[in-house]
């Protein structure tokens, strides 16, 4: 008994401070914590730290890097954050950005010359880069002062500020000697990273953690609250779990596991569109899918409305082309209603017993979740319903990506994809996924769709000046992927987040990649 009493003792001597004059003791405070899961999910992109090559996982990568230009955090407008002001000239040809007095992590300031080094970093598509056609319209990027970058397009680019948007910036003294084509994997974006953020890189522990420290010296002042701690979870149900118990403060969850937090003094929900289409992608490099009639047969044999009513309990809105939004759905599209005699007719005029017949057709995705896995089952059956014989495979994003984004794919292994690509908040993000510009490396057009109709339509959408004229450009672009069917389009759901009301300030917006939006995590705090 005396040894722990005097052990507690030592303790307590060692975690006191005095205070000067000697006479008031003050007890060191352990640090403030935030842990949440905040890769969880269909917006997160766990284990990838590397923002070039990021297709999600921005609501996390965006507390220590920083973008010039930033969505709100009601996803309605595009805001400065590295720029502190932006115009663009009316011929949408020159966008100029006068800079933030801000500070990488190391204390060096950032610079125009900052912003140059991370574009043309960008566009080099040795460096693994998802930004490369992208940003292809940027003809240079002048830096008149270390303040002032100007981007000169050789195009208008109707879509640039929203890409922008994701397009962290980049520490050209930190980067600038490691190789182009050693920089994707180097090893400095999961053990040294600096950016100009809230937060400071502290430490990764491999699929376990990641962790980082407040920045002193932000230019919005010092963070409220002194770690931040990114937990990895194998699935969406054990971060619900550490959810319940108390071990996170946050994390994303399916549409059926909101019910449980619902009416719950403890816990917040958040509930927002996803701005996701989800979707059947037909690989254009298998022969398959080359006949209309087939692509048209599965969408007639997929009841989606019924998925959505059972699986999504309501909370999706059926897609008919990459768009649900009225404002850019023309008249008279397809609806494809379900009807399998009528996909039985279609296949069989296709000659799909000759094409394939029975033969199983293996169905890549990256979503793991359990509401996934029952969706997948549901259009598994109901395509085996008219003759078509799919296998779903679920992999890890990494290696989804790896698989679709192979020098050399194997397309054997992605026949068909079930995936999601952003729709908004700005309607030309889907571009890069149906573009015959936007084929790898250049950019995501994984399942090579060379559709004249469709890419016309995007290059006429994103070449549109004029801002009132656009809507209906982008319903050309509905028009186009409705009658040629890239994709068999699903729908677009919503999406929910949970927060515990410990927390202060804290926001999050069900945004698609996971932003970046306007979040102010340096406000963030909890009890």
């Amino acid at each position: 008994m005396r040894f722990r009493m005097l052990a507690s003792a030592l303790a307590l001597a060692a975690a006191m401070a005095w205070a000067p004059g000697g006479t008031t003791p003050a007890v060191a405070q352990e640090p403030s914590t935030i842990t949440g899961g905040f890769d969880v999910g269909p917006g997160g992109f766990q284990g990838n730290f590397n923002p070039l090559s990021a297709t999600g996982g921005f609501t996390w990568l965006s507390l220590y890097f920083e973008p010039l230009v930033i969505n709100d955090d009601k996803l309605e407008s595009i805001v400065g954050d590295l720029a502190s002001s932006y115009e663009v000239s009316a011929d949408k040809l020159q966008y100029t950005f006068k800079l933030a007095d801000a500070k990488w992590h190391d204390g060096q300031p950032f610079t125009s010359a900052d912003v140059k080094f991370t574009i043309d970093t960008a566009k080099n598509g040795a460096t693994g880069t998802v930004f490369t056609a992208r940003l292809g319209a940027i003809a240079s990027v002048e830096t008149p002062d270390a303040r002032t970058a100007v981007l000169k397009l050789s195009a208008p680019n109707a879509g640039l500020l929203a890409t922008l948007t994701q397009l962290m910036m980049l520490p050209q003294h930190a980067l600038k000697d490691i190789p182009s084509d050693s920089l994707a994997k180097h090893e400095w974006w999961s053990k040294s990273p600096i950016g100009t953020g809230p937060y400071k890189f502290s430490r990764y522990v491999i699929d376990q953690y990641v962790e980082l420290a407040a920045n002193p010296d932000y230019r919005g002042g010092k963070p409220a609250t002194d770690r931040i701690i990114n937990r990895y979870f194998a699935n969406t149900a054990a971060a619900v779990a550490a959810l319940r118990s108390g071990e996170i403060a946050f994390s994303y969850v399916e549409a059926d596991d909101v019910a449980t937090f619902q009416g719950n003094d403890g816990f917040k929900v958040i509930e927002g569109n996803s701005f996701v289409v989800n979707y059947l992608g037909f690989n254009q490099e298998v022969p398959l899918w080359k006949d209309v009639r087939v692509r048209q047969a599965v969408m007639h044999a997929i009841n989606r409305d019924a998925i959505v009513q059972s699986l999504y309990k309501g909370a999706a809105e059926i897609a008919n082309c990459g768009y649900v939004a009225d404002h850019l759905l023309p008249p008279g599209i397809d609806s494809y209603a379900y009807d399998p005699e009528k996909a039985k007719q279609l296949l069989a005029e296709a000659g799909w017993d000759q094409i394939n017949g029975s033969k199983p057709i293996p169905l890549l995705t990256y979503y793991n979740t359990p509401l996934a896995s029952n969706v997948l089952a549901a259009v598994q059956a109901m395509l085996a319903q008219v003759g078509i014989n799919v296998v779903p495979r679920a992999v890890d994003t990494p290696t989804y990506n790896a698989t679709i984004y192979a020098q050399n794919p194997d397309w054997s292994q992605f026949p068909l994809v079930y995936a999601g690509l952003q729709n908004g908040p700005d309607p030309s993000a889907i571009n890069i996924g149906l573009n015959e510009k936007q084929i790898p490396p250049a950019g995501a057009n994984f399942l090579r769709i060379r559709m004249p109709e469709v890419t016309s339509a995007f290059d006429a959408a994103l070449n549109e000046t004029d801002d009132a004229k656009r809507p209906e450009r982008y319903q050309a672009v509905c028009k186009a992927m409705n009658a040629n069917l890239p994709w068999a389009t699903m729908w677009v759901a919503k999406r929910y987040g949970v927060a515990s009301t410990k927390l202060r300030d804290f926001v999050w917006t069900p945004a698609p990649a996971g932003g970046p939006f306007a979040a102010h995590p340096e406000k963030w705090a909890i009890e």
